[in-house]
């Protein structure tokens, strides 16, 4: 352990200050992507015809690599943060539009159906029916693109200091030193775990009418045969 938390002075942040730029880099474009991915869905779900295009298009953005996006933006925001958060937006848009729209497709027509007669509006409907219903579809997205989130922005190491924990395996290589490497590896590793493990947290607090698996499991299970008397 000698030395697997002496950070090299290059990187101008400690252990825990790697960590918090780690989790800056890579939470703030999922929030982005919820924000934006909301309203596309919602879109989506309201004009079906739209939905196609939009899923062709972020199929096409979801195939481009990171470093793609980084040279074409790189001369508009520079060796900064901005260049690292924008592509991981990008990227959990992708991710979220599909599992929106398709949590939302889910939700009932007779559930719809009596919204309306109720007088919910569109949006109401919308924000207080639909989407309720659709979390775990929503968190299953979530958990998905936070994870990947959390991975991907090592890869800002290869344009400067912006790769937060990723930077760790940078200076592992040129300082000879692979107990960096493995520091960044597994922070990154717990990091994505704990952010995962929240997520579930917050669907079953949101979901409470939903059974856990013990519940279902228990749900599931056959009923023992009474022995006749």
């Amino acid at each position: 352990m000698n030395g697997f938390f002496d950070i090299p002075s290059d990187l101008q942040h400690s252990w825990l200050g790697l960590i918090g730029l780690h989790l800056r880099e890579a939470l703030l474009p999922v929030l982005a992507g919820l924000l934006l991915s909301l309203p596309i869905a919602q879109l989506c779900v309201r004009f079906r015809w739209l939905y196609p295009p939009v899923l062709w298009v972020t199929t096409v953005l979801y195939a481009i690599p990171s470093l793609a996006f980084f040279v074409v933006l790189i001369d508009y925001t520079g060796q900064t943060e901005l260049t690292v958060m924008i592509p991981l937006t990008v990227y959990t848009l992708v991710i979220l539009v599909p599992a929106i729209v398709d949590g939302v497709r889910s939700v009932p027509q007779e559930t719809i159906a009596a919204a309306t007669a109720m007088g919910f509006g569109p949006v109401r409907r919308y924000l207080q029916v639909q989407l309720p219903i659709a979390v775990p579809a929503i968190i299953a997205g979530l958990r998905v693109a936070t994870v990947s989130s959390i991975s991907l922005v090592s890869i800002g190491a290869l344009i400067g200091n912006q790769g937060a924990l990723g930077n760790l395996i940078n200076d592992a290589n040129i300082y000879n030193r692979p107990e960096l490497a493995v520091n960044a590896v597994l922070t990154m590793a717990v990091l994505a775990i704990l952010a995962d493990g929240l997520l579930v947290v917050v669907r079953l607090l949101l979901t409470p009418w939903m059974p856990s698996g013990a519940r279902a499991r228990r749900a599931q299970r056959p009923e023992p045969e009474v022995a006749a008397r």
